[in-house]
């Protein structure tokens, strides 16, 4: 009967032990499984690796860093003990109380040369979450169905731990680097503050410069079952919150008054809702849609292919804008309504409503312009615009042409069997923008193979990334650094 008990405690040991190595081995779900040629890496066998970070990752996402308050800093000290084991000497950034960047490198000489260094970038802090709407701990880390729940598991907290294992992978393999390597985590990402990378930036340029970056922004599209395409965002839309007031007279509800600034605040707020922007083609979008023409089916490349022609091309974009919002909003200034405020009492007509609008600017275009089109289009004296501090900035472009934007398209080619890389320039904001401000051939690229329905759960209820993607990301980072920062 012992020997039996013995027997049944080992069976049971070594089931649960083959559930927790197979969690970050699994098959994406609804991708179909990877090529030997898809699954080789320059450092060899990555398995144990992934499993190592998967746990790194799990981690992060338990200590809730949602921003507001951000509380970053405990991210920052996580990180910076586990680089102490490896032997990497970390620097806490302090930016305000409770929150600090992090930043670590490994040096390829004596003497540091920014003009040549590879920056990782990601950011600790998350958005808030509405518990009630999740089906798990949002900051559990829960390992469910070949997912891992929590918020940040894709933005940033996946690409966090991605970098982390690349730069770690990197130095236990001690070989003769051709660049130095920083490894970077920001704080306030989510939400502009005195902690965010503007200031980082202003406060420790000189801990952090670097010719080349890669960060979040761009994505590895998944549809029917393989890596469709791979979107390496080299621009990025200018976000900038506008507050729309409306002002009239207030009195006793029971008497309506036509003055009412609820109503002409919604009346505006719908004229708002039917404008649409121009379109314009930036040179990215161009080169975006070049590219993932082929992989569409043959009416929508007809379409695209025709974008640029005189007699078909407003019909092209409006086929393209009706077919995927993502593609509308690539190719004009966009204006979302997100937030109202009215009223003090049910019997109180109020004095004041007001709205919040959230654009997106094209790269090269005004709200100066975009303001008075909306003026035009309000046509209500009643009714003012005021733009917020603290927005975007546009900045330049990433080249296309450089080594390393080369390096990401052929590490990327080679991991997702052959798959389509093309620029990408991305509708939200990210910290790279501050980045090229500052003259860093920044690119983007969440390194995970992700569905559509993945990436929607971004900053939405159950955020979740596949086990399996997490790993199949872990190795296009361990390759394209190995590739662009090791000399062979």
């Amino acid at each position: 009967m012992i020997r039996t008990r013995v027997v049944k405690k080992f069976l049971l040991c070594a089931l649960c032990l083959g559930i927790l190595v197979s969690w970050a081995d699994a098959q994406i779900p609804g991708m179909a499984p990877p090529t030997a040629a898809q699954t080789s890496a320059p450092l060899g066998d990555t398995s144990a690796l992934a499993r190592e970070a998967t746990g790194w990752l799990a981690d992060l996402i338990k200590i809730n860093t949602t921003n507001p308050p951000g509380n970053e800093e405990a991210a920052a000290k996580y990180i910076a003990a586990l680089l102490q084991k490896e032997g990497i000497t970390a620097e806490l950034l302090p930016l305000a109380p409770g929150r600090s960047g992090l930043v670590a490198r490994l040096k390829s000489s004596a003497f540091s040369d920014p003009s040549k260094a590879l920056l990782l970038v990601a950011h600790m802090d998350v958005v808030g979450v509405e518990r009630a709407r999740w089906t798990v701990d949002p900051f559990g880390a829960v390992p469910k169905d070949g997912y891992i729940y929590g918020r940040g598991a894709i933005d940033d907290k996946g690409m966090l731990a991605a970098n982390l294992a690349a730069f770690v992978a990197l130095k236990r393999s001690n070989p003769r680097l051709n660049r130095d390597v920083i490894f970077l985590a920001t704080a306030s990402e989510e939400g502009p503050s005195d902690a965010s990378i503007r200031i980082l930036i202003s406060k420790y340029w000189d801990k952090i410069a670097a010719k080349y970056a890669i960060n979040e922004g761009g994505n590895v599209f998944v549809n029917s079952g393989k890596v469709q395409y791979v979107a390496v965002q080299a621009s990025e839309k200018v976000a900038l919150n506008v507050t729309v007031t409306a002002k009239g007279t207030s009195a006793h509800a029971s008497i309506p008054l036509k003055d009412n600034a609820v109503t002409h605040l919604c009346v505006a707020m719908e004229k708002i809702g039917n404008y649409t922007a121009p379109v314009h083609f930036t040179t990215i979008v161009r080169r975006y849609f070049e590219g993932i023409a082929p992989l569409q089916d043959d009416e929508i490349a007809k379409w695209i292919r025709s974008l640029d022609t005189s007699d078909r091309g407003e019909h092209a974009t409006r086929v393209i804008s009706d077919t995927n919002p993502m593609w509308n909003a690539m190719i004009r200034d966009t204006i979302s309504p997100t937030m109202l405020n009215a009223g003090v009492r049910p019997n109180v007509i109020p004095s004041v409503a007001t709205a919040t609008l959230n654009i997106r600017l094209l790269p090269g275009n005004t709200i100066t312009a975009l303001l008075g089109e909306l003026n035009k289009v309000v046509n209500d004296p009643q009714v003012k615009f005021e733009v917020q501090p603290d927005g975007g900035l546009a900045a330049p472009d990433s080249s296309l042409e450089s080594d390393f934007y080369a390096a990401i398209v052929k590490a990327s080619a080679e991991e997702f069997g052959g798959a389509p890389v093309v620029p990408f320039q991305s509708t939200w904001a990210t910290d790279s923008s501050q980045l090229r401000l500052h003259n860093v051939q920044a690119y983007g690229l969440v390194p995970f193979p992700l569905t559509d329905e993945d990436i929607k759960r971004m900053h939405g209820d159950d955020e979740r990334i596949p086990a399996a993607a997490f790993a199949k990301g872990l190795d296009l980072m361990v390759r394209l650094v190995n590739e662009f920062a090791v000399a062979h």
